[in-house]
């Protein structure tokens, strides 16, 4: 799952490219083109980073633990979650409740398990409940920065959405820096 040199991580075959800088900076990870005219481009995601007084464990026992993403979610999306267990493998899914108004107000989202490794990585695609994500995943990545310090970095991409009425429907980014950052720090609560 993680490369040797610690700057790609592949998620069921998809890599995304990590920049480098402080611990506490935020940083576009990964951008593309769309065709949207203009020869413009448009970033495909976002990644917010920060290092948590938290032991690594501790932080994974958070974000592998869809019950708890309710408590550390910064969209103000999330309602309830329906089914989940513990995230322990690419492969498995969990539904939550979500409302807004991006989808006409209340609706359900299947979350299919992208990547996995135990204290390092959870990343997922959302779809809306019953059918095939659509392309956009959020991943989670964990570096141990010592006993009681873990470097957090939670990207949310949307660069393998095709589906242009959706793209349109949806408005990517729906789920802003800030909001991003607004989790990093609910998680910092949640595991300290």
């Amino acid at each position: 799952m993680l490369a040797a040199d610690d700057r790609t991580v592949l998620v069921s075959g998809f890599g995304v490219e990590l920049a480098r800088s402080t611990p506490t900076t935020c940083i576009v990870a990964h951008s593309s083109m769309f065709g949207h005219g203009g020869g413009m481009s448009e970033s495909t995601s976002i990644t917010v980073e920060r290092v948590i007084d938290a032991p690594v464990d501790r932080i994974f026992d958070v974000i592998s633990n869809p019950r708890r993403h309710l408590e550390i979610d910064g969209s103000g999306f999330m309602r309830s979650i329906e089914h989940a267990d513990r995230i322990q493998e690419v492969g498995e899914v969990f539904t939550v409740n979500m409302d807004g108004p991006h989808m006409g107000g209340e609706y359900k989202t299947d979350n299919h398990v992208t990547g996995y490794a135990k204290d390092k990585l959870v990343a997922w695609k959302t779809a809306p409940a019953g059918t095939e994500p659509p392309g956009w995943e959020w991943l989670w990545e964990l570096e141990s920065q010592g006993p009681d310090a873990t470097l957090v970095r939670h990207t949310y991409d949307w660069s393998k959405v095709t589906d242009k009425d959706l793209l349109q429907q949806v408005g990517f980014p729906l789920v802003s820096k800030d909001q991003l950052e607004d989790t990093l720090n609910r998680l910092a609560a949640a595991a300290g």
